[in-house]
């Protein structure tokens, strides 16, 4: 007996098996785009999306952090010795640190910016990109500018931003509401 294209499975991707059910191309969209996964339906042999690599950010911890670096703790006022090599990175344009729930980046200007790390979307942490000179959530894809203000949605609101101050000397950034 030959086999039948819904039958043997094996054979078929899910765009196929989707469109022998007879769902347009249009509904297919609303599938993928609504979040519904298929995941349970592929084979191994399928490729699977891959997402650009991302910077890892240094940890909030280490002797170069003195004071309160966690906005829920009320007021935000801690000190980055960037001679510490755990902050070290922020001398350097582009890079960027978490320390406890704020982002701070060396922005593409050479300014340094502190802002809140969670995506006011749906509470993702961001990432500086050097190249956009912004704030981005690779979650859904929300951009904020390095002064917090939303740039793309679906992100509503922007992001707390807090006040630096580097010493004349460079190697002392305080951070404060």
């Amino acid at each position: 007996m030959k086999n039948h294209p819904i039958i043997d499975q094996d054979q078929m991707k899910r765009g196929e098996f989707l469109r022998s059910l007879g769902m347009s191309s249009a509904a297919l969209m609303a599938f993928y785009c609504l979040g519904t996964t298929l995941t349970s339906c592929s084979k191994s042999s399928d490729p699977t999306p891959t997402t650009p690599p991302t910077p890892t950010p240094t940890p909030s911890t280490g002797t170069g952090l003195t004071g309160n670096a966690d906005a829920s703790q009320g007021t935000v006022n801690f000190t980055l010795d960037l001679k510490d090599a755990n902050y070290s990175k922020l001398k350097t344009v582009g890079q960027y640190v978490i320390v406890g729930s704020l982002i701070v980046a060396k922005t593409k200007a050479g300014s340094l910016a502190a802002l809140s790390k969670t995506c006011t979307h749906q509470g993702t942490q961001v990432e500086y990109r050097m190249a956009q000179d912004d704030i981005y959530c690779n979650n859904h894809g929300s951009t904020f500018s390095t002064t917090g203000v939303v740039l793309v949605t679906p992100a509503a609101k922007p992001l707390t931003q807090y006040k630096t101050a580097l010493s004349t000397d460079g190697n002392t950034l305080t951070v404060t509401t």
